[in-house]
């Protein structure tokens, strides 16, 4: 598929997941593209709405199980907001996908830590759901999922059906809760106590606000983990997503090329740092 243009796709579902939130289920109108079209957990698309512009969104399906492909998009700016008043059966297009994935083939056979905070969590829906789908190719699988708000907290249901399944820890934080939060009261990171870490078998995978990350890379840190078994999703401002414009240069890295999942070894230098 041709990187530098949009691709016809229609609406084959919508759900509203908070006010400010949607998701929508693809599938390319060209059948030929749709059969050809495959992506890796961690990747994202050029999401264009016709007349206005496009975004980059990450692709929370599972590559391997699911024919469709969905993009969870808060409204933030313009274009979400022309996105989030499309509905089932509209047309908008695609490109992608972009960029360098989880490393889900490093994962197997070791524990899974996900760590998550704020809004940030679309990102890492798609590894979730994939360790899951294959459980018994992944040791022990611990989610930790932070929100300023508790009305913050998206897919309550998910969470709940996560923590049931085999071999699974699912940690939730709230910086504020509302009524009848199940959940901690607190930040995330403030339970790590909790959490059986095996510091040479795990891989860490987190996606969130730069400061949190760095406290969560911290803290594994000085539990025994190495840099090099700790992976973040990085954000920037991503327009081209081939690396001609520049926006997302991150030192010496493109986030939409290099990106948007480093090791925290790559990142190191970088993280934290104004310019950046």
């Amino acid at each position: 598929m041709n990187p530098y243009l949009p691709h016809d796709a229609v609406i084959v579902d919508r759900v509203q997941e908070s006010t400010t939130i949607f998701t929508l289920r693809l599938a390319f109108s060209d059948p030929v593209q749709q059969k050809r079209y495959a992506f890796a957990p961690g990747q994202f698309n050029m999401v264009y709405l016709h007349g206005v512009g496009e975004v980059a969104i990450s692709i929370i399906s599972d590559p391997e199980r699911e024919s469709l492909y969905d993009h969870t998009i808060r409204v933030v700016g313009r274009v979400t907001r022309g996105l989030a008043q499309l509905k089932k059966g509209d047309h908008l297009g695609i490109r992608g996908p972009f960029g360098r994935g989880w490393p889900l083939l490093e994962g197997e056979g070791r524990d899974v830590m996900i760590v998550t905070g704020g809004l940030g969590c679309a990102p890492v829906v798609a590894v979730i759901n994939y360790i899951l789908h294959r459980r018994e190719r992944f040791g022990r699988l611990t989610i930790m999922q932070g929100v300023k708000h508790a009305e913050d907290l998206l897919w309550r249901s998910r969470y709940e059906a996560w923590a049931r399944m085999p071999n699974t820890q699912v940690i939730i934080a709230a910086d504020a809760a509302g009524k009848n939060w199940p959940w901690h009261v607190g930040r995330v990171t403030d339970l790590f106590d909790q959490v059986a870490l095996d510091p040479g078998n795990t891989v860490a995978m987190m996606c969130g606000p730069e400061g949190m990350m760095r406290a969560v890379v911290g803290n594994l840190l000085g539990r025994g983990m190495s840099a090099d078994d700790i992976y973040l999703s990085m954000e920037r401002n991503m327009q081209c997503a081939v690396g001609h414009c520049g926006h997302c240069q991150f030192g010496p890295h493109f986030i939409c090329k290099d990106g948007p999942v480093f090791s925290y070894r790559e990142v190191q230098p970088l993280l934290g740092e104004a310019g950046f």
